[in-house]
């Protein structure tokens, strides 16, 4: 949890649910990260998982991750709801990250949702995988997840001098300042090349072409 900082939109009139909207940055590697090891310790030393086997499952748990993290972030985040619910709901999950896309405590997963989300997953994945497939599968899901979180809290942040880097933070921006129907990959964005969603406005805010 982190403190409510001043310049934060407000979401709730109630404090404590206000809170549980805020997180601070290493707040999802505290928690998720040692389930990752875990889960991967397992599958070595329990399991004994061949370690071809390991990086199959490893390289499939991030390839996942990454459409997740693209079908998430265009179908359900920036889904165009009509009701008045929907509209709060989606302003709730992620337009309020377009109004206040600067706020530091609103940029990682808070921990009740990551919760919620990663337990209905993993529910999800038990109906394709078990043991030491599904426990690398989920580890390697989790890290691609981590990835993610990190990745875009870095766009915002921080400068990019690597080459990667900096591609993803001017490919992210471009999704915030150049319309947002678009460039839906924030960690790759493999899955936008894939479904033609790369198209439109190449030109940033001047504030933005030197970062």
């Amino acid at each position: 949890m982190q403190p409510v900082e001043s310049s934060s939109i407000r979401l709730f009139k109630n404090p404590l649910l206000e809170s549980l909207t805020h997180v601070h940055p290493i707040i999802p590697l505290l928690l998720w990260l040692p389930v990752a090891l875990v889960l991967i310790w397992r599958s070595v030393a329990v399991y004994q998982m061949p370690i071809v086997e390991l990086s199959l499952m490893a390289v499939l748990g991030l390839l996942v991750w990454t459409l997740m993290e693209y079908s998430l972030h265009r179908f359900v985040f920036h889904y165009d709801a009509t009701s008045k619910l929907g509209k709060s709901l989606v302003f709730l999950f992620h337009g309020v990250h377009h109004d206040d896309p600067q706020d530091k405590t609103r940029l990682v997963m808070p921990p009740a949702g990551a919760i919620l989300i990663m337990s209905l997953l993993w529910v999800l994945f038990t109906l394709f995988l078990s043991g030491a497939y599904l426990e690398t599968f989920g580890a390697f899901f989790i890290i691609g997840y981590l990835c993610y979180d990190y990745i875009h809290y870095a766009t915002h942040h921080f400068p990019m001098r690597n080459p990667v880097l900096r591609y993803l933070k001017r490919y992210h921006m471009l999704h915030h300042f150049s319309g947002q129907d678009g460039r839906y990959g924030v960690s790759s964005p493999l899955w936008d090349f894939a479904f033609g969603t790369t198209a439109g406005n190449l030109s940033l805010p001047p504030r933005y072409k030197e970062e």
